[in-house]
Formats: C-alpha cells, structure tokens, sequence
C-alpha cells in the first residue's frame, strides 16, 4: 500500500491541477511495480478524474472504481444511479463515462445540494466527525434523486459509508470503495479484467 498524503493531493485539486494530481498517482503505481505489484487501485473516486492523463504512462494496470460499480450496477439490474460525493467528482466525468458504456443513466444532484454535500464531506468527514443533521441532509438528497427516478445511488467517496447504506438511504447504495475492494481481491485471485 502506498499513497500520498491527502493534503498533497487536495493542493493540486483545489488549483484544478490535474496532471499533478496524476503524477502523484503514478508515483505510487511506480514504487507497488518495484515491490511486485500486478495492478493498483485508488479508494479515493475524486482523483480518478486524473487517472486518464496517466493511465498509459503506469507501469501497471489499475482497476477503475467507476468502471468497477458501473459493471456491479448493470448486473444488479439498476438503470438510473444517483451520484455523490464531493463537488470536484459529481461534476466531472469519472462516473458519467463509465455508467453510459454500460447503458446507465444518472443524476447529477442539483447545485445546492453539491455544495452541501462537498462540505460535510472536506469539513466534517474527512476528519472524523459525523452529526445527525448530515445524515439527514444526505438522505434529503437521496430521497429527490428516488423522486427524480433513481433505483440505486452511488457512494461516491470513501468516507460517505461512514454515514449512508442501505439502512438509511431510501435508495440502495453502491457502496464504490467496498465495491473496488471486493473486484481488487476477485483480480488479485485470477477473476476480473483491468484497464
């Protein structure tokens, strides 16, 4: 396991500086190559934005964890996800992509409710800290995107599991970080193609 410190990589994002935020991801996928690794992957859906840029530059394969739950969607049967996360992921292209090439359609949430989710996100979860009215404000958001036609949601950032899942969500969770684990261990035993 090899990562960059969050800090590092939040200083490239905030400055929209995603070629940086690649070449600390291929910094990592350099030093697992050296001590053996076959393939990586990253939990963290935000900087996927960047793998694009490196992909081909990696001296291994890595797996996608928007490929990984577009794939787990289509299989359960969902055609239309709702997507969270912080703002940076929600209106890029990480999960867009993936779930078209799998015939899925998604939501985007509206305006206020990325911001609103992108602070409790950076101000309260990444450090630990998990209040009731964020649990209700997430599941505000879930309960208009199930009234817009969503049939499941995406977890879409590793530290939104800390406080939704299918106990709480009006919508089945997909939860992306548990998900990739699961396809990391199903490769790493010969079962899954990576990109």
């Amino acid at each position: 396991m090899h990562t960059h410190s969050l800090a590092d990589y939040m200083a490239c994002i905030e400055r929209g500086d995603w070629p940086a935020v690649g070449e600390l991801m291929l910094s990592s996928a350099r030093k697992l190559a050296a001590i053996g690794a076959g393939f990586v992957i990253c939990p963290d859906n935000t900087i996927h934005q960047a793998l694009p840029l490196v992909a081909a530059q990696s001296p291994v394969p890595w797996l996608h964890i928007a490929e990984v739950v577009a794939a787990h969607a289509a299989a359960r049967g969902f055609h239309r996800l709702g997507l969270t996360g912080t703002r940076y992921l929600v209106e890029s292209e990480v999960y867009p992509e993936k779930l078209r090439a799998h015939g899925l359609e998604y939501l985007r949430p509206a305006a206020d409710d990325r911001a609103g989710m992108h602070r409790i996100i950076m101000d309260e979860l990444v450090y630990g800290v998990f209040k009731p009215e964020s649990v209700a404000y997430f599941q505000r958001v879930v309960e208009r995107m199930k009234d817009a036609g969503c049939d499941a949601v995406v977890l879409g950032c590793t530290e939104i599991p800390l406080i939704m899942d299918d106990s709480n969500s009006a919508l089945p969770t997909l939860d992306s970080t548990r998900l990739l684990a699961r396809a990391a261990l199903r490769h790493a035993v010969g079962g899954l193609q990576v990109l």
